[in-house]
């Protein structure tokens, strides 16, 4: 076996251990913390981390052994990538393995709030028998406007185009064509706010993306419009959206990411026109198994040198 060290500090499916144990030796130490993490960074050739450890410069500078970094999922805003192109650190990522479990879950928010799912059942686990204050909405024949037309988002559209919706769809890294081939009317992203009856934002964050949907935004949007974000947070003002919320302008909201997490119980996460979920987007059984072994299979190839299916830096 290859005197390898590769480092785990958020969990992974056993799948992937398995397929790492029989090639290197593997620390697993689910929730390390910060400390200690800089304490033991340099004994490891490896790290595969989620979105809860953030692999610093200050990680980087202490982890003199390490070749590649992991992220076991999509984002890698965790992961300081200047630093690691510095230091000559590979960092991976697995993109498609969570596509299905977060395009459900956008779907299943979509639903939730058309027809007000949580309060109902709120209600009837109270005792109550609210049938009347229930009248929600059908998402037959509605708008649904997909920022970010790349993976995830595009499958949110094809599930969405089969309730009968129309999808309208901005990406500012794609052409209109290319946006036409994902079954999507490519829209400017003021046509998309204006004609939306519901919003659905699939964008990294970047300083570009960091509060694009705040004040001015929802001046621009359908009055009652209904906004889903399972991305990252920090992309929605959160601030701005309360009020939109409170005022009406924004008839209901589902987050499943928020800029502090946990974000607590504010005034936003307790409003009674927002689904809150606590980031749980790629939180199913067959996303983790698939995380794992991409994620894993990843490593072992920038170990090894060998060729790369989702090199980020």
């Amino acid at each position: 076996m290859a005197s390898w060290k590769i480092l785990i500090t958020d969990g992974l499916d056993e799948g992937g251990l398995a397929f790492l144990r029989q090639q290197a030796e593997v620390d697993d130490i689910n929730g390390i913390s910060a400390d200690e993490l800089l304490r033991v960074a340099g004994e490891y050739d490896a790290m595969i981390v989620r979105g809860r450890t953030k692999v610093t410069a200050a990680v980087f500078a202490a982890a003199g052994r390490l070749k590649v970094v992991g992220r076991a999922g999509v984002g890698v805003d965790n992961i300081d990538l200047s630093a690691a192109k510095e230091h000559h650190v590979t960092v991976v990522n697995a993109p498609v393995s969570t596509t299905v479990a977060v395009a459900e879950l956008a779907m299943g928010m979509m639903l939730s709030m058309a027809r007000e799912l949580p309060r109902a059942d709120a209600s009837m686990k109270a005792g109550k028998w609210l049938k009347k204050e229930f009248e929600g909405v059908e998402l037959y024949q509605k708008t649904l406007g997909v920022i970010g037309v790349g993976r995830i988002g595009s499958a949110v559209a094809a599930r969405a185009t089969a309730f009968g919706m129309t999808c309208l769809g901005y990406d500012r890294f794609l052409t209109p064509d290319q946006i036409r081939t994902f079954g999507l009317k490519p829209v400017s992203l003021e046509e998309l706010y204006a004609q939306s009856d519901v919003i659905t934002l699939h964008v990294p964050l970047t300083a570009e993306t960091r509060g694009m949907i705040g004040a001015a935004a929802f001046s621009q949007m359908k009055p009652g419009v209904r906004l889903i974000c399972t991305a990252r947070g920090g992309v929605i003002d959160e601030a701005a959206l309360l009020t939109a919320l409170d005022s009406g302008a924004v008839a209901s909201a589902a987050l499943d990411v928020f800029a502090t997490e946990p974000p607590g119980l504010t005034p936003l996460v307790s409003h009674p026109h927002l689904v809150a979920t606590p980031h749980v987007g790629a939180q199913t059984l067959e996303a983790q198994q698939r995380a794992s072994k991409d994620i894993s299979a990843e490593v072992m190839a920038g170990l090894k040198g060998e060729p790369l299916r989702w090199k980020v830096a």
